[in-house]
């Protein structure tokens, strides 16, 4: 009677440390998927973010140029037009 209990006792013990193990597995698997999820989330806001700055970059150049030229051009108008620039 007592070894048939305690044959039941590791039985019970073994059953408990595969489940164990089976649940661990599974948290370390759900972790990484999650962690590979919120990576490859963040790379694509990351390369939104750098597309929005390339844009703004793109914008803001245009708009100086386009400052610069109608500075000289406005200039070279009041130069030749003898207009004084106050």
């Amino acid at each position: 009677m007592v070894f048939v209990e305690v044959v039941e006792i590791v039985v019970a013990v073994k059953v408990v440390v595969v489940v164990a193990a089976v649940v661990v597995v599974a948290v370390v698997v759900v972790v990484a998927v999650v962690v590979v999820v919120a990576v490859v989330e963040v790379v694509a806001v990351v390369k939104v973010v750098f597309a929005v700055v390339a844009v703004v970059v793109i914008v803001e150049v245009v708009v100086v140029v386009v400052v610069v030229v109608t500075a000289i051009a406005a200039t070279i108008w009041a130069v030749t037009m003898d207009v004084t620039i106050y």
